[in-house]
Order: structure tokens, then sequence, then C-alpha cells
């Protein structure tokens, strides 16, 4: 004679054997899977907080041939920079940009003599006045900015 899993009975130490109804054993399926996967659950917990967080060390990356302030400025000294020096700056709509000619000149919200901004990557990082030596534009530097919410240095 085949078992058949709806006719399954259960027995307790001291009753007699009693069917199983079909509610208790999905009961007791859902409380088995409820337990797997609060077990998957903590040790996927577990290894989410994986090791300890270590505090890295820069000195690590130092060579040995010289002080690491040296060594490290001299990791940078290839490392080409964007810098623009800025006039001034003006608002023209599209049909006065169209009428520029050779000779035109174009107003700036800067007056001569008024310092100009110097950028590196974006960043203004100082302002100076421009100046013409052996017939090239310079500038030099009157102002630094530091990164403290623009004050100079």
């Amino acid at each position: 004679m085949a078992d058949n899993p709806t006719n399954a009975t259960s027995s307790a130490p001291g009753n007699a054997t009693t069917p199983e109804s079909p509610t208790a054993r999905a009961a007791g399926d859902a409380e088995r899977l409820l337990n797997e996967a609060e077990a998957a659950l903590a040790d996927a917990e577990q290894s989410l907080r994986g090791p300890a967080a270590q505090k890295y060390h820069l000195h690590d990356l130092v060579g040995e041939g010289g002080p690491p302030e040296k060594v490290s400025m001299e990791l940078l000294r290839d490392v080409n920079l964007d810098i623009k020096i800025e006039l001034g700056r003006t608002r023209m709509n599209l049909d006065e940009i169209l009428q520029l000619r050779r000779g035109s000149v174009v107003t700036l919200d800067k007056l001569a003599g008024d310092p100009v901004d110097v950028y590196v990557n974006g960043r203004l990082v100082a302002r100076g006045e421009v100046l013409v030596l052996n017939d090239n534009f310079c500038v030099r530097v009157a102002e630094l900015i530091g990164s403290d919410n623009g004050q100079s240095n």
C-alpha cells in the first residue's frame, strides 16, 4: 500500500497516532521556512559587517628616498591643470553677437585696473593685475583666495 501525503499522521509520546490536517502541515511548513529565512538573514547580516575597518596610513605609499612632503609633491609635478584668467564678463543677446565685426568693442563688467580672476580647474584661486612683459600679457598675483569661503591668505 502506497503512502498518501494527505493522510500523513503524526505521533507524540503518549498519544495515539492522529491524522495531521493540511492546515496544520502548511503552518508547520511556513514556520520552518520562516526559521530558515531568519537564519539566512542573520548569516547575511554577519557577512555584510565583515572585518572591522582599519585606519589607512598614507605613509605606506611614500618611498624611502626623502621626507614624505617632497616625495608626494614629486608625484604631482606632471599633472596638467587648466588655468584661466578672466578679465571680466558680459551678457549679450544672440543678435548682438551676430553683429560683432572686426574692431567691435565688447564692454565688460570690470573697469580698467580692476584685478582679474585666476581660475585653476574652474576654481577661483587668486586675483591679480594684468601686465605686459616683452610684448606678452602676464598676470601678477596680488591676492590668493583660500579654501575657507573665499577668504584671502
